[in-house]
């Protein structure tokens, strides 16, 4: 929850890109932040990056100071942790389960456990409508992938907070795409160019962002 991005490998960056919120990486060092044009501070905790609003920071395994390796330690524990509770929840029923056989056209989702089993394709805009206290897990057996210039739709007061999308192959938005949620990527995250989200980008491998608001 201290990181808008989170990542194990690598967070790669095309500028110039918006993050508002903490990005991490760990256990790769300083080298995997790519793009950022890193600013280093006298005691090595963080890096600053004009690619991230103030008060964000960056942080990497290999910042010596403070509690940052520490830190980036139990948070990369706790995102696997989340990772595999989100997997091991039960789809809240048939209807929730492999809907439209992995392509979402034009859908509205209410709130529940849903489960495919096999990629998941976005091919249009998605609505995701509730309350501010209902609650998606979404569970992909394979990839996930999200047209070009398509959206992700709250309404009814629903929060980003509370919509996860536990993936386990690799999550690919398309250009000028706008989606919402925690994305728990089993491996990598990629955004194409303008590609947004209101959420949060954690992946256990990479997260690839072109020109991208988080």
């Amino acid at each position: 929850g201290n990181y808008a991005i989170l990542a194990k490998t690598g967070v790669s960056t095309v500028p110039t890109s918006v993050v508002t919120g903490n990005v991490g990486l760990s256990p790769t060092a300083r080298v995997g932040l790519t793009g950022w044009s890193l600013i280093s501070e006298p005691t090595d905790t963080y890096f600053t990056s004009a690619q991230v609003a103030a008060p964000g920071k960056l942080y990497a395994a290999d910042n010596v100071g403070g509690t940052t390796s520490v830190d980036l330690n139990t948070a990369v524990l706790n995102m696997q942790t989340a990772y595999t509770d989100a997997a091991g929840r039960t789809a809240t029923s048939a209807a929730t389960t492999n809907v439209g056989a992995g392509t979402l056209t034009s859908l509205t989702l209410a709130p529940g456990v849903y489960e495919w089993g096999t990629a998941v394709n976005i091919p249009t805009d998605l609505t995701l409508n509730g309350s501010a206290t209902d609650v998606w897990i979404m569970k992909v057996a394979g990839t996930l992938n999200m047209a070009d210039n398509m959206s992700v739709f709250l309404t009814g007061g629903a929060l980003p907070q509370n919509v996860f999308w536990q993936v386990s192959g690799g999550v690919t938005m398309g250009a000028g795409t706008h989606f919402e949620g925690i994305v728990l990527g089993q491996t990598a995250i990629t955004f194409g160019n303008l590609a947004s989200i209101n959420g949060r980008l954690l992946a256990q491998t990479a997260v690839n962002i072109d020109s991208s608001t988080v």
